[in-house]
């Protein structure tokens, strides 16, 4: 069925241009981009996949950029894995420095978790194994170098993880990939004011707020098109930004159904109309285009510093969806999985994390923020880090793009010329009166790779508080080698499209709680990670290591 569904729409599709469905001149006239879609890569006869990290060149706006991917110039395959079957995967790396490559969201021993211990020398080959064990999700894979990470994930390596079970499979879900079942990657970038490069600098400014671009990208392309069929569509959507969070809706407000989240599927879908998104962060959501009308999936304006800049003032359109006449052949179940509740807290060990930066560190980056782009990049925020406002998401009416939006979107400089410069004297005495690349702290300490801060037991539930009590910052908290369960966000129970499997948990000015649980070991030497993946927080020691024993 699957098969003879394929080649249908597949040929329906490829014959789009006959189809009187909309005004192939208004299509022409737009040039936009197609929808770059990514390999789908299965591992061979003897279970091997290779992945190589590469140097490249990517086109944007006109001009060629020197970009970084994996399998090629930008970004990488989907890498489609079945649960209880093992796998080896080649990690080769040509780039010009060390990297190493983290399995974001998979539930796998220490030794081959692919943390900042995990170094791929240049010309190297790293080779790991494992048997992934856990529900089918949509995970990702990308750089953990330590201090490189944000620079790394900016040039534009990140690629998906498809993880497929028998559960997932027998559900009537869309799952034809590439037609309807579409994977949405999602990044802004910056470019240098010559556009000969990716800008990006670890320096105080972002190292307290995060670097953030001016120009929104879906699978590495500006404001793409996709034909769909018409019906149910998957989106298969990851926030792969270094620090811009993001509000997902459809521009013309049709229901999101959300059905999954980082850990898989939900255990029926959740109805939503605009769906916050942190880095990292990854959901499946179907939308229903029966009505054949086109649409743009579009993201809000968010209430995060630095992240309200033009063209991020108003909705700023992400992907043009163009459905065609030709019929999809998923559903939207009623039930999807089975989601076990959540277990006791009585007798749980308590651990307490708490998320800090240096208040030096606050104030240079809130003022360096300020005199770069003015007072509006503090998204109404007083900058200071005992304000009692804690940080909102936005939550503004979507509409059909303008002109007026659409030409700002096509502006690579979107952000005025005049503060993308500044005075490098000024800045190079600021950085040289304080070392900020340890500003950020957890429990009161900046990472140190050779010290784990604690010890868990395999397969022993826990209860962890990460607080960001005292500043304004967002904190998206992953922590390695588990899917936990969210008890409480910021203080309030967990939305229900939350409220599943997550390797992320928002921390925004006050507590969140989790109940993990380790399957798997890690030991000294490949010790588990838990940080903010803001990344530049991350590479300036919002981390810390912890080892999992038996």
């Amino acid at each position: 069925m699957q098969r003879r569904d394929f080649i249908k729409l597949s040929a329906a599709l490829g014959a789009a241009g006959a189809l009187p469905l909309w005004s192939r001149s208004l299509m022409a006239a737009q040039q936009r981009p197609v929808l770059p879609v990514p390999t789908l890569l299965t591992p061979d006869a003897r279970g091997e996949v290779t992945v190589t990290a590469q140097q490249g060149v990517t086109s944007w706006a006109g001009k060629s950029v020197p970009t970084w991917g994996y399998n090629g110039s930008l970004l990488g395959p989907a890498i489609q894995l079945e649960r209880g079957k093992a796998v080896t995967v080649n990690l080769r790396n040509q780039l010009p420095e060390a990297t190493t490559v983290h399995w974001h969201g998979l539930e796998l021993p220490g030794e081959v978790d692919g943390g900042p211990q995990a170094r791929i020398a240049p010309g190297a080959t790293r080779t790991v194994s494992f048997t992934p064990d856990q529900p089918g999700a949509t995970c990702w894979f990308h750089p953990h170098q330590h201090g490189r990470t944000g620079f790394q994930v900016a040039q534009g390596l990140a690629g998906l993880v498809i993880l497929k079970d028998e559960a997932t499979e027998k559900l009537l879900l869309p799952k034809i990939w590439g037609i309807d079942d579409i994977p949405v990657i999602l990044q802004d970038k910056r470019l240098s004011t010559d556009n000969s490069k990716i800008d990006y600098e670890l320096d105080i400014m972002s190292a307290a707020v995060g670097w953030f671009g001016n120009t929104m990208l879906t699978n590495g392309a500006i404001y793409p098109q996709h034909t769909v069929p018409r019906g149910w569509l998957r989106l298969r959507l990851l926030n792969g930004c270094n620090a811009r969070s993001l509000n997902i809706t459809a521009s013309d407000r049709r229901p999101l159904y959300v059905i999954g989240g980082d850990g898989g599927l939900l255990s029926e879908p959740v109805k939503v109309t605009e769906l916050s998104m942190m880095p990292g962060e990854r959901f499946e959501v179907l939308v229903d285009t029966l009505d054949a009308k086109p649409f743009d999936l579009q993201t809000l304006p968010v209430r995060q510093m630095g992240m309200s800049l033009a063209p991020f003032d108003r909705p700023l359109p992400l992907l043009s969806i163009q459905p065609l006449r030709v019929m999809a052949s998923g559903s939207l179940p009623d039930k999807l999985v089975d989601v076990p509740p959540l277990p006791s807290q009585d007798g749980l060990k308590s651990r307490w994390l708490q998320l800090s930066m240096d208040p030096e560190l606050d104030r240079r980056g809130m003022l360096a923020l300020m005199e770069r782009y003015g007072h509006a990049a503090m998204a109404g925020m007083s900058g200071d880090a005992h304000d009692s406002e804690a940080m909102a998401g936005g939550s503004h009416g979507g509409h059909q793009m303008s002109d007026m939006e659409n030409g700002a979107h096509q502006k690579m400089e979107g952000m005025e010329d005049h503060a993308m410069e500044h005075d490098a004297g000024s800045a190079k005495q600021t950085n040289s009166a304080y070392d900020f690349h340890n500003g950020n702290k957890i429990n009161g300490v900046a990472f140190d790779m050779t010290k784990p801060s604690f010890d868990v037991k395999q397969g022993v539930t826990e209860k962890w508080t990460i607080s960001g009590e005292g500043d304004e910052m967002l904190h998206p908290f992953h922590i390695h080698g588990t899917q936990f369960r969210i008890i409480s966000e910021n203080g309030k129970p967990p939305a229900p499209h939350r409220s599943g499997w997550k390797d992320t948990v928002r921390v925004e000015g006050w507590r969140s709680e989790v109940l993990v649980r380790f399957n798997h070991l890690a030991d000294k030497d490949q010790a588990y990670m838990a940080h903010c993946h803001l990344l530049e927080h991350e590479d300036t020691g919002m981390m810390l290591g912890f080892t999992v024993s038996a």
